[in-house]
């Protein structure tokens, strides 16, 4: 197949797809959703109410301060939340956001699939002169093998690179592993020493200026968040039964709290 051919085909595949959605207006929503290369309003962005994130208190007010202070036009960091499933690294970073700007501050949330990353940089064009202060969240990140390019894109995003985010985005990035990157020695074959190429792979977690660990939380944590999402809720409970659908679902956390306030207020013919 020639090249003139190949070019007639992609000319007509282009007059023929539909054309971009425009992008909604990065100065007006408290929370946007950035995908298929275009800007799209978060349809129902509601936040849990950050007191009701119990047993993170010192996570909490980490994130809390530092976002308010990008909010204010302060140094403020990138932030990596790292750590078990379900112990409120999303809900956090949503929360803290929403609670700024109950506060009046003039912030919003970016959420960011992982997959689209390489991506970003046209995200970074189109708010880079809007008057205001952006969070970047891509949550549940993680780079396997041979994922190396959108690592190193990151990377380049965080240390000021030809692609580095504007002045006026902060990155917050939620992971399992506190490295981010699988630590598998698949790379022995290569003639690269291998603890080099960890080490590389290693360093995009050092480009974060914050790195907050979460850990899964003990019983009695547990029970104080099931405590504080049904006091919220009008919903009674009791202890040992929040504590035997933990045991079910093999693990306790924020996470596992909420679903079970969640069951109670269908139990008890409620809404939450």
């Amino acid at each position: 197949m020639t090249e003139e051919l190949l070019a007639r085909i992609a000319a007509a595949l282009e007059r023929i797809a539909p054309p971009p959605a425009p992008h909604a207006d990065p100065a007006l929503h408290p929370a946007y959703v950035w995908r298929d290369g275009g800007l799209a309003a978060a349809r129902d962005f509601r936040p849990l109410p950050i007191d009701l994130l119990t047993g993170i208190d010192a996570q909490k007010a980490v994130v809390l301060d530092n976002i308010r202070r990008h909010a204010t036009g302060l140094g403020a960091h990138d932030a990596l939340l790292w750590g078990a499933r379900g112990t409120g690294k999303s809900a956090l970073v949503k929360s803290a956001v929403g609670a700024l700007q109950i506060e009046g501050l003039d912030v919003a949330l970016i959420e960011i699939a992982a997959e689209k990353i390489e991506t970003m940089p046209r995200l970074f064009d189109l708010i880079a002169g809007v008057e205001r202060a952006f969070i970047l969240f891509i949550d549940d990140l993680g780079f396997d093998e041979g994922a190396s390019q959108g690592a190193r894109l990151l990377r380049s995003m965080l240390e000021g690179g030809a692609e580095a985010r504007p002045a006026n985005a902060r990155l917050h990035v939620t992971a399992n592993r506190r490295h981010i990157v699988s630590r598998d020695l698949k790379e022995q074959d290569s003639p690269i020493n291998p603890r080099d190429v960890i080490d590389d792979k290693m360093a995009l977690a050092d480009r974060f200026g914050l790195s907050i660990g979460f850990h899964v939380v003990d019983q009695d944590h547990y029970v104080a968040m099931v405590g504080a999402y049904a006091a919220q809720y009008g919903l009674a409970f009791e202890p040992l039964d929040a504590i035997s659908w933990a045991t079910q679902r093999g693990g306790r956390s924020g996470r596992v709290a909420w679903q079970y306030v969640v069951e109670l207020a269908g139990r008890q013919g409620k809404s939450v």
